[in-house]
């Protein structure tokens, strides 16, 4: 009976090695490191960032922590390329959850009528127990919304389901609607519909201060803007023409952002929080700001914590 080899979470099999003469972990190492990196974040490079590596054989993770600790400072074996994904897979689901509850914890807060950013900065203060995750307008990038559901997927065939992770999910995916709900109702509020106005959104890429446009939810709020019959623009020094899309089509171009242009918009949704963006300049001239990042904290008549 021929042994089965477990590369990852997926199983597959050696037959196509062993025709071809050779062996794993004699023959051919097969190693497995999940990639491990925070866009934008200047503290940390790749040499710094500890490295996890999992091999198919003992000789196998030797061959790869051979190879990474030429590059890496530090590596971090693990028994198996099953575990070495299971550890990329627990990295971006303990975010996802985190976050998914702490926007659920930022709409319970509002209509309470309290800070929900002011709760959070009061709690990091804590010195064990507890870990600062802040809310925002829903979750973007590469791995963070898709990663936990390809365990969500595979748990289904060993008859479990994934709550935590599926809930969080939800959660996060309605984040957007939730950022234009309340761009339709400080408007409403101030005498004025969607259909017809001009709202600027700040901000397209998935995070601050990069140019990474993948899954994020501004786009998302933007559709919905788009939708609502709204003049819809943006401004993102990083993204100076928004660009092809799979699901999403905007001929637009980066708003340059002056006095002039600010006060021009009905509204603003602050989206993505770059640090490029000049916020005292915003506040003052921007006739409603829609925060969706926690970016002003002080209370005035032309803002709005979403």
């Amino acid at each position: 009976m021929r042994k089965r080899f477990h590369y990852s979470l997926f199983d597959t099999n050696d037959r196509l090695v062993e025709s071809l003469g050779y062996a794993v972990g004699e023959h051919i190492f097969v190693a497995y490191s999940p990639e491990r990196e925070d866009p934008g974040n200047a503290r940390y490079s790749t040499r710094s960032i500890p490295k996890v590596v999992g091999g198919h054989t003992p000789a196998c993770l030797e061959a790869g922590e051979t190879l990474y600790g030429a590059v890496i400072d530090r590596i971090v074996p693990v028994s198996s390329t099953r575990a070495a994904e299971m550890t990329k897979l627990l990295e971006n689901i303990h975010r996802a959850v985190n976050i998914g509850l702490v926007n659920e914890m930022k709409i319970v807060a509002d209509r309470m009528g309290i800070d929900v950013f002011e709760v959070i900065d009061a709690a990091a203060t804590k010195p064990f127990g507890f870990t600062p995750y802040y809310p925002g307008p829903g979750l973007g990038g590469h791995c963070i919304p898709i990663d936990p559901f390809y365990l969500t997927w595979k748990a289904r065939e060993y008859g479990l389901h994934t709550r935590f992770i599926e809930l969080s999910g939800e959660i996060n995916r309605a984040m957007p609607e939730y950022v234009f709900s309340k761009l339709v109702k400080a408007l409403n509020d101030r005498g004025q519909p969607v259909k017809g106005s001009r709202i600027l959104v700040l901000g397209v890429a998935y995070k601050k201060n990069v140019d990474d446009m993948r899954e994020s939810p501004s786009v998302e709020i933007m559709e919905l803007i788009r939708a609502a019959g709204a003049d819809l623009a943006y401004s993102d020094p990083h993204v100076p023409v928004f660009p092809a899309m799979r699901e999403h089509a905007f001929d637009l171009s980066s708003v340059e952002l002056t006095e002039e242009s600010v006060a021009e918009y009905d509204a603003v949704v602050l989206s993505t929080d770059h640090a490029k963006f000049d916020y005292d300049m915003i506040r003052a001239h921007a006739r409603l700001i829609i925060d969706s990042r926690g970016v002003f904290r002080d209370a005035a008549d032309n803002i709005v914590k979403a």
